[in-house]
């Protein structure tokens, strides 16, 4: 496996390579490229490389898989995410409000699969706003290497000054900031929790992803509306719904047109569960039995004994 990191972590790449070092593999298993964009390009012409999965953003996998198709060769692409976190009449608030604050501020909100659209349904949405900032503005800023911090950093200064943009860009066009909305006042590329409300379909930010702690809050009248909203995106990788009745809760998720779908927790990866979405989120799965297949050849072998065959 050759693995090209983001451009931003080669310490990190360094770091996974010592660990399967470490952990035995073979000499070569596990290999960092330190390339070029158009290095990548020559590596997925050679006919020795079999297979391509991405990890990135929509841009990077409209180019990769153009690049494996014209090769003939089999990809996978997890790309970006607007996850949608629905909240049913039944489900408490409080653990709603919790819920929430995990599922968009997890590692500041840089991740994926984060709840970034909240859509909230009947009368009690003031309550859980008012909740919501409430949560949001107690989070501690700080150093993401103390423990006493709730709410670190973004990657780098265009992470920060693209999610600005965006935010800026969304309130021109209708939406109110509720809270936050700004960068913070200290050494380092800080954003302060925020919360959009007023997003209407027309507004750019209504089918955008907000990589980093941006929360969009959008209000349906009954479920039906709320699933069209969820439903309403260029994106499908994850999502969650919240209920105090699982079973309901299963027949909503199986409208829901993503990947994944999680009750009563915002979307999570672990090894023993497949990852991946669909539409503008990418295309086959990552993790699990079904990861460990997406690039295994599932030869047939079939000998003939007679008139017969035996596989």
């Amino acid at each position: 496996m050759l693995v090209k990191h983001a451009p931003g972590v080669p310490q990190c790449a360094l770091a996974f390579e010592q660990l399967f070092a470490e952990a035995g593999a073979p000499s070569g298993a596990y290999t960092n490229a330190f390339l070029s964009n158009n290095q990548v390009a020559k590596l997925i012409d050679d006919p020795r490389t079999r297979g391509v999965a991405l990890t990135g953003s929509e841009r990077a996998g409209e180019s990769l898989a153009f690049r494996a198709g014209k090769n003939l060769k089999k990809s996978a692409m997890e790309l970006g995410g607007s996850d949608p976190f629905i909240v049913l009449e039944d489900y408490g608030l409080e653990d709603a409000v919790k819920m929430a604050v995990v599922g968009r501020i997890g590692n500041t909100g840089q991740t994926c699969i984060g709840a970034k659209r909240f859509i909230f349904i009947g009368p009690r949405l003031n309550q859980f706003l008012t909740m919501f900032r409430a949560a949001l503005e107690s989070l501690e800023i700080g150093d993401p290497f103390d423990e006493a911090t709730t709410l670190g950093p973004l990657s780098s200064e265009a992470a920060l000054t693209l999610l600005l943009k965006q935010v800026n860009e969304a309130v021109v066009n209708g939406a109110k900031i509720l809270t936050g909305g700004k960068r913070v006042n200290r050494k380092g590329s800080f954003m302060q929790a925020t919360i959009l409300t007023n997003i209407t379909p027309d507004n750019p930010a209504y089918k955008q992803e907000f990589f980093g702690p941006v929360a969009l809050v959008l209000p349906a009248k009954d479920e039906e509306e709320a699933i069209a909203i969820a439903n309403d995106s260029p994106f499908g990788l994850g999502g969650s719904i919240y209920t105090k009745d699982i079973e309901h809760g299963k027949r909503v998720a199986s409208r829901i047109e993503t990947g994944m779908v999680f009750i009563n927790y915002p979307s999570v990866s672990t090894a023993d569960l497949p990852f991946g979405g669909i539409k503008r989120s990418g295309y086959g799965k990552e993790l699990s039995d079904l990861g460990i297949q997406e690039f295994v050849n599932k030869k047939l072998i079939c000998a003939a004994n007679g008139f017969s065959l035996v596989a």
